[in-house]
């Protein structure tokens, strides 16, 4: 996470970046991500007896990290490429994708807290007990904004990539250094279909996801379209 320009990156390159001490490489900043969550969904699984609920949160962490990864890979690629600052300002220096992922965290809890209980579904308690406890939500809820932010990066990509495409004529290995990263925006998305067999007994969750996914595809397909 070196040599980040704070003026052209990501939230979370910003923040992580910024902490004293803290230059590792990439994969190791990823490993250790992956590590600490998934350790701590382990730990609580075997206190709390949580055990039907590890399939569900690992799904969500390998999301989350994957997220993580594009960030770290869009920014060195989208950063090297000889592409025009005002692109590059409104990817990276807007922070619209927090924004984004604000609102998808608030949409989720707004969703799993009013609405599921009262349709009788109450995915909460299936996957964390009835009463969940309260270290096990605390954990369930910070997995959940990490893959909802990183839901709001895949979004932002999309939509840029979209707008890079119809404002701006890019050189050769400019369009050759974007199309590997919507390829890379594209992967992540398909991968959040790893969540969908943890959400089946909310339907709408299901449908949200999957159209969240088939949106971002079919945004990415025409920016590759018109390229």
């Amino acid at each position: 996470m070196r040599d980040v320009d704070y003026g052209r990156a990501w939230t979370y390159e910003s923040i992580v970046g910024a902490i004293p001490g803290v230059d590792v490489p990439d994969r190791v900043a990823l490993a250790v991500q992956f590590a600490l969550f998934e350790g701590a969904v382990l730990a609580l699984a075997g206190v709390s007896d949580l055990w039907t609920a590890v399939p569900a949160a690992t799904a969500a962490v390998i999301v989350a990290t994957a997220g993580s990864a594009l960030m770290l890979d869009l920014g060195r690629r989208l950063r090297r490429a000889d592409l025009p600052d005002a692109y590059t300002h409104v990817v990276f220096g807007s922070s619209v994708e927090t924004v984004l992922g604000v609102v998808a965290y608030v949409t989720l809890l707004t969703y799993l807290f009013v609405v599921d209980p009262r349709d009788g579904t109450a995915l909460v308690t299936t996957l964390l007990g009835h009463p969940p406890s309260a270290p096990a939500t605390f954990l369930a809820l910070l997995v959940c904004w990490d893959v909802c932010y990183r839901i709001g990066v895949g979004w932002w990509a999309a939509v840029t990539a979209l707008w890079r495409t119809l404002a701006f004529d890019l050189d050769q290995h400019a369009r050759r250094a974007v199309a590997a990263a919507d390829r890379r925006t594209a992967a992540f998305g398909l991968l959040q279909l790893l969540l969908v067999p943890f959400v089946t007994p909310a339907p709408l969750l299901v449908v949200a996801v999957v159209g969240h996914v088939v949106a971002v595809l079919a945004v990415l397909g025409v920016a590759s379209m018109v390229r």
